[in-house]
């Protein structure tokens, strides 16, 4: 049987454990720009079960997270007119690593350092279990979905621009 690799605990999975959440732990060899394809590669899942997060910010650079299916891309101008703002924008790799507290590549949307929004593609639940950056680069976690809802301000959106 394979020793299974350990992985030290993060914010994210410290909040996990903390609200009694079942979650699994996959460790895979991380790319610099490879993204979610590569971790669906490595972990032998479908890329759609895998969910990126994304911090943005609004035209007034308030910062907002994204979770979105990893193989689709976000509709800023959906997200906007959903978000009740004039336009949204991917932050600067600085920027998102100050407000989330996680490098890019690493980020989780839970226990993030500054308190954000979370705009949630909605058919992201209804996957039976989604693959969610543990706040590690190269390290997801397995959760059911509707922990989002559980744990962070939650608001669904359909935002997705399909393949």
């Amino acid at each position: 049987m394979p020793k299974k690799q350990h992985v030290s605990e993060t914010p994210a999975t410290a909040l996990l454990r903390s609200r009694g959440i079942a979650f699994g732990e996959h460790p895979y060899a991380y790319e610099e720009h490879g993204g979610t394809e590569v971790s669906a590669r490595e972990l032998g899942v479908p890329e759609h079960a895998v969910i990126k997060t994304l911090v943005m910010q609004d035209e007034q650079a308030q910062p907002l997270i994204v979770l979105m299916h990893g193989d689709r891309k976000v509709s800023t101008k959906n997200l906007a007119r959903q978000a009740g703002c004039k336009s949204v924008l991917p932050c600067k790799p600085e920027v998102a690593n100050r407000h989330s507290g996680y490098l890019v590549g690493g980020t989780s949307p839970f226990a993030t350092r500054k308190a954000m929004p979370v705009y949630v593609e909605e058919t992201i639940f209804a996957l039976p279990t989604i693959y969610i950056n543990g706040g590690r680069r190269g390290y997801l976690v397995s959760i059911d979905p509707g922990v989002l809802d559980q744990l962070l301000p939650v608001k669904r959106v359909q935002a997705a621009i399909a393949d």
